[in-house]
């Protein structure tokens, strides 16, 4: 639990003024598409070596048959004992690896990093829907290069179509959360999850800098807690998940965490919480 060590690169795009003028050109969806095409090539599998030394990977833990790119390793598959899904089914699991921040929504109102403020609203462009939200719960997992890159179903349930807002694509580390209303101006695409227990979750995956593709597999679908719902390809990415008011009791701990600016690492399928019931 600790916070993310900024790279000089990231520093010089966010900090300065040149950084920023060429910031402008690789936030455009054009160059993550590009980066995107070249890492699903073969010639892309060089890179992978020095990714895993350099993220201390533990290859062990995943599935490497078939691996011809880049993107084939970044968004490997993880072997079933590597993960537990918490057994019971009233504990509120984590849909995927990743550094936890919570917030209570209050009037609409999100405040992820100490100035950076957005609006639910905004964040699906969407009011209506956005007023289901008010005075329920935010959490952000945040997946940093080196986590585990696929999402599951945090319960049974059904869903319909995958709503996609199309944008920009900023890094989301802490930096770029501090500088740029990043939820809501990168691409990002969002799902009502009808579940069994913990009433309609909105799901957003939010794509990142030199983020390929946004990956979900189901449109109208029936889904099953701990099933896989889709996967990033490369680059530091995001899930947000948006909870009704008095429908789950998320650990305190990670809202204390979150005042405190401390992201709280945490796995796919962990419990951080429970069904509320009435």
């Amino acid at each position: 639990m600790i916070p993310d060590k900024e790279s000089k690169l990231v520093i010089f795009l966010y900090n300065t003024l040149i950084g920023r003028l060429l910031l402008k050109i690789l936030t455009m969806r054009f160059i993550s598409k590009s980066c995107g095409f070249l890492l699903d090539r073969k010639i892309s599998k060089v890179l992978i070596k020095n990714f895993v030394k350099k993220n201390n990977i533990n290859t062990e833990d995943y599935y490497l048959d078939n691996i011809n790119s880049f993107n084939d390793f970044f968004c490997r598959k993880i072997k079933e004992d590597r993960r537990v899904i918490e057994s019971n089914t009233k504990a509120f699991i984590c849909p995927c690896d990743g550094k936890l921040s919570a917030y209570h929504i209050n009037q609409g109102l999100v405040l992820p990093v100490k100035q950076s403020e957005y609006l639910v609203k905004d964040l699906l462009n969407d009011e209506k829907l956005a007023m289901k939200y008010n005075e329920g719960i935010c959490l952000v997992f945040r997946l940093a290069v080196d986590n585990y890159h696929r999402y599951i179903y945090l319960d049974d349930g059904n869903k319909k179509e995958n709503i996609h807002i199309k944008g920009k694509l900023h890094t989301v580390r802490p930096i770029a959360l501090r500088n740029n209303p990043v939820f809501i101006q990168n691409t990002r695409e969002y799902t009502i999850l009808n579940t069994q227990n913990f009433g309609e979750v909105t799901q957003i995956e939010v794509g990142a800098l030199l983020v390929g593709k946004i990956k979900n597999y189901h449109e109208d679908y029936n889904f099953k807690r701990g099933e896989e719902k889709g996967l990033f390809l490369y680059g530091g990415s995001t899930i947000i998940l948006l909870l009704e008011k008095d429908k789950v009791k998320i650990d305190d701990i990670y809202f204390q965490n979150t005042k405190n600016n401390i992201e709280t690492d945490v796995l796919l399928g962990q419990n951080i919480g429970y069904k509320l019931e009435k």
